[in-house]
């Protein structure tokens, strides 16, 4: 199983920048997906969840109305919309999988309780 990020990047105040998360090694259809952050000594927090069926999202308080999270099974990809970036957001930014047995549920909020985690990209915020 594979988890890949990409689309990373420095941007100023107020930009965007689009995450993508491809998947190998299983299928989507099966699992949640979440992207988390870590930005340098804090610990890791969820931002954005969506369900196996895409049918049901969690935003972070954070991010809320300015991110968005959306996924094409299809593609085995699933994608974090960053708007209205805030030098607060810089962190590294890692997505996850989780099986879930109810296409409906978009997992823990608990990191530790997901099965399988990208290597993360470098998102940077410039003020």
């Amino acid at each position: 199983v594979q988890l890949v990020e990409s689309g990373g990047g420095l941007v100023q105040t107020g930009g965007s920048l689009r995450l993508s998360c491809a998947v190998s090694g299983l299928s989507l259809d099966d699992y949640a997906i979440g992207w988390f952050r870590q930005a340098p000594g804090k610990g890791r927090e969820g931002v954005s969840r969506i369900s196996s069926s895409g049918g049901s999202t969690y935003y972070a308080d954070s991010v809320k109305g300015r991110f968005t999270i959306s996924r094409d099974n299809a593609k085995n990809t699933v994608y974090l919309q960053m708007n209205s970036l805030k030098p607060d957001d810089t962190a590294v930014y890692y997505c996850a999988a989780v099986r879930t047995t109810y296409g409906g549920s978009y997992g823990s909020s608990r990191p530790d309780l997901w099965d399988y985690w990208g290597q993360g990209t470098q998102v940077t915020v410039s003020s």
